[in-house]
């Protein structure tokens, strides 16, 4: 009898333990607010220049009037937004948990987190300065870095500055950072799309080019397959024309052939071409990393490349080929890879 009430006892105090470890981990806060845009505004896709934003701050900052926190600005990918990255609309994968859980086991290294909305009309902006979406590679790393330093208590320098994101969002880091590295000191790559150019010949076109150039109205564009409408976001970024309304762009396929002038354009925005003229400002950040699944395999081998140009170099940085997709493990490699990447590299 009495072995049986111990017993029971043993039971009743792990299971009232349970739910009090479980609410041990701190929450931090999202607050989504806008963000006025200069740099966005008059963009001829006529996309709003006040965007969303959504700013992530760690249990503890509301209870402290004092302490100032280094900022991880995250970029979202293509299709994506901040509310769906931060739990305001369903998504395969929420920030909020992820920061919580690390934040929990390192304090000490709690940071803030930024996501701007980058959704365009074409669903994705590719974080470069173009008059048809908005020069959002300068609205980030100068208008959007200065209103959250005004804003928020942040460690205002570029040593507690770090930039990532995932696929569109790891270009967008690469291209920002390269640019800008008095604002950011780490930048991070999850699975970064578009570094290098793809191989084309004028027999061979991808049929997204081809369905493209068939494509005449807005509804159709939203109707369309995902690389078709990637398609047209690459050349709003990349290849604008004033003169070539309503999308204001040109197409890499006119007339069934390629335009070898638009793919030059494009290719000079593909960071593994340029690498070598940003070599002396990769040289200025103190951290660079990125990854990549197996299994995504053209992303895998750009990123093989980007780490070999690296060695060449000299200049040491974080790579791994891990067993995944494109999205399958990005959760985990957030958690375990990319914030303590930053934990080790953001000053405190």
């Amino acid at each position: 009898m009495k072995r049986s009430i111990v017993l029971l006892l043993c039971i009743s105090l792990v299971a009232a333990t349970l739910p009090v470890f479980a609410q041990r981990v701190p929450k931090g806060t999202v607050q989504r607010i806008k963000v006025h845009g200069q740099f966005l505004e008059g963009n001829l896709s006529g996309d709003s220049a006040d965007r969303y934003v959504s700013v992530y701050l760690p249990a503890g900052y509301s209870s402290s009037s004092t302490k100032k926190y280094p900022v991880i600005y995250f970029l979202h990918g293509y299709t994506d937004n901040d509310a769906k990255f931060y739990g305001f609309e369903k998504h395969w994968m929420t920030l909020i948990n992820l920061l919580d859980t690390a934040f929990a086991k390192d304090p000490a290294h709690a940071a803030i987190v930024v996501t701007p909305d980058a959704f365009t009309k074409f669903q994705g902006s590719m974080y470069s300065n173009s008059a048809t979406t908005g020069n959002w590679e300068d609205f980030i790393a100068q208008e959007l870095v200065g209103y959250v330093d005004r804003h928020y208590r942040t460690i205002a320098r570029k040593e507690s500055r770090g930039l990532c994101g995932h696929s569109m969002g790891g270009y967008g880091a690469l291209r920002i950072g390269e640019r800008n590295p008095d604002v950011f000191s780490a930048v991070y790559m999850l699975s970064p799309c578009c570094l290098n150019s793809a191989p084309m010949a004028t027999g061979d076109i991808p049929a997204p080019l081809l369905k493209a150039e068939q494509i005449k109205t807005i509804e159709e564009l939203q109707q369309a397959d995902f690389f078709t409408k990637a398609t047209f976001a690459s050349a709003a970024a990349w290849s604008p024309n004033p003169q070539r309304p309503p999308f204001y762009l040109d197409l890499p396929v006119k007339n069934g052939q390629l335009q070898q002038d638009v793919i030059l354009k494009w290719d000079a925005n593909r960071p593994l071409n340029s690498l070598d003229q940003y070599i002396f400002n990769i040289k200025k950040l103190k951290a660079i990393g990125f990854d990549a699944g197996d299994r995504d395999t053209g992303i895998a081998e750009s990123i093989k490349t980007l780490h070999a140009a690296l060695d060449a170099y000299s200049i040491k940085h974080d790579f791994e080929i891990y067993d995944g997709d494109h999205i399958n493990h990005v959760s985990k490699r957030i958690q375990e890879n990319m914030l303590p990447f930053f934990s080790k590299y953001l000053g405190y």
